[in-house]
């Protein structure tokens, strides 16, 4: 049988090592995956500032979440802008909708 030349076992080696990686990358990202689902999991409907339940209320197609312990209201992207666009008085009724 003859014996590998030096390139032979080069290229082996380096094909060996690249799948080996390809392999090692494939699990980082699916070991992400899994983390990014427990943490949303976890944080889903969630205050960002105290970690209590969110509570959402739709009001005028617009979305928006309120704490149910700190009392902070939250905007998702894009509600922000669909709010600022209602007339001064729809925004007055948005906001009368979370007062005491």
């Amino acid at each position: 049988m003859k014996k590998p030349s030096e390139k032979e076992e080069e290229y082996f080696a380096r094909m060996e090592f690249e799948k080996k990686k390809q392999a090692e990358e494939e699990k980082q990202k699916k070991l992400a995956e899994e983390e990014k689902k427990q943490l949303q999991t976890l944080h889903y409907m969630k205050c960002p500032k105290c970690g209590m339940e969110l509570i959402e209320i739709d009001y005028k197609h617009i979305k928006v979440d309120k704490c149910s312990g700190c009392d902070g209201i939250w905007l998702d992207p894009g509600e922000f802008e669909a709010a600022s666009k209602l007339e001064k008085s729809g925004l007055d009724k948005l906001f009368s909708v979370f007062k005491k």
